[in-house]
């Protein structure tokens, strides 16, 4: 079988390499080229389109003995990834544009071009794992067996046809077990970091891209409590997210935290920890995994966020494109923008992007 194999330059994407070719596929390295320098307005030393994690990929192809090529995705990520981030936080919703570049640009334009070249599987260095069901007849996704490395939350968007098709084989191991195996095979980012920040917003200043790239002002406005009290004056809604404590710059007899964003009014409201505490949140543009449609309710666990320890649950699907989920105990600060992703035990159900709590 002929395996595309997505390449990053980190140490993940390439011990998928060795892996794949190990076990008698034919491969190719692919890596997505997905913006310049003048993007993210400073060098990329640290980002996904790199010179040096270019080169980094090419190292790894050539030691493998496979063929390599760059296909450009700039275009299609500025209109699908970095335009609609500006515009959720423009709106005072915290976006997760790691989930929707997997979304549109790995599982769709890279899928298609992993079909459109001949290949039979598409290839990555995430840490999961699918498996067919034959009792339902369904592809599932599932979370990598080593759980301080699952990265099952930002693949919930997946088809059928994307799973049937997909490998993830890292899923079965640890990270020390992949750079053991990158540093076996002489690969010359076998010790690198992992990146941790938004590609191209390497620096975190999520305000100054925003500004930077759109050309956009967003004006100052008021900070209020509950009542409407006006507080002070905030910066901008874009330098905002909920439950923010930190650069608020507003004196209280108590800690102030972010607890809503209101564009239409320009006004950021500040409150209590308690005031973040919600039991029930609504999510849109849904993907279901398991099933087509939840029927009646759903006990299982969600995560709101990546970073966020999964919480029970009861699920109903109220409409074709709306989750209602509640959570046992109130959750702190959920977020409208972030996606809220459900399990059962090891296995995803599926997930949507949330749109508010109460």
């Amino acid at each position: 079988m002929r395996a595309l194999i997505a390449m990053s330059g980190g140490v993940d994407s390439s011990v998928a390499a060795q892996i794949m070719s190990s076990r008698g596929y034919d491969c190719v390295g692919c890596t997505m080229r997905l913006y310049e320098n003048d993007v993210v307005g400073m060098d990329l030393l640290d980002t996904c389109c790199s010179l040096e994690n270019t080169k980094d990929a090419r190292s790894v192809t050539e030691k493998i003995g496979i063929p390599y090529r760059i296909v450009h995705y700039e275009n299609l990520f500025a209109g699908e990834v970095i335009d609609p981030f500006i515009e959720e936080y423009l709106r005072g919703r915290t976006p997760n544009p790691c989930i929707e570049c997997n979304r549109c640009l790995k599982f769709e334009h890279l899928f298609e071009e992993m079909k459109e070249s001949g290949c039979d599987i598409l290839v990555t260095g995430h840490y999961a794992r699918t498996k067919y069901d034959p009792g339902s007849g369904r592809w599932l996704l599932l979370k990598a067996l080593d759980p301080a490395k699952d990265q099952s939350y930002v693949l919930y968007m997946m088809t059928q046809e994307q799973l049937a098709r997909i490998q993830f084989p890292l899923g079965e191991q640890d990270k020390k077990k992949t750079r053991e195996i990158a540093s076996e095979s002489g690969f010359r980012n076998a010790g690198k970091h992992d990146s941790q920040d938004i590609c191209f917003v390497p620096d975190g200043d999520y305000a100054e891209f925003i500004r930077r790239y759109s050309g956009r002002g967003c004006p100052e406005g008021d900070f209020i409590d509950a009542q409407g009290n006006v507080l002070g004056r905030h910066k901008g809604i874009i330098h905002y997210t909920l439950g923010q404590r930190r650069g608020l710059g507003i004196p209280g007899a108590h800690r102030l935290y972010v607890t809503n964003i209101d564009p239409v009014h320009n006004t950021v409201t500040l409150g209590t920890n308690d005031d973040l505490m919600k039991r029930t949140l609504y999510a849109r543009r849904i993907n279901l995994i398991t099933t087509d449609r939840i029927e009646g309710s759903l006990r299982c666990s969600a995560k709101i966020r990546y970073r966020h320890r999964e919480q029970p649950c009861t699920v109903t699907q109220p409409g074709d494109d709306l989750l209602r989920v509640e959570f046992d105990e109130p959750q702190r600060a959920i977020t409208p923008g972030q996606s809220v992703v459900l399990y059962d035990g090891d296995i995803v159900i599926g997930g949507g992007v949330i749109e508010k709590a109460e």
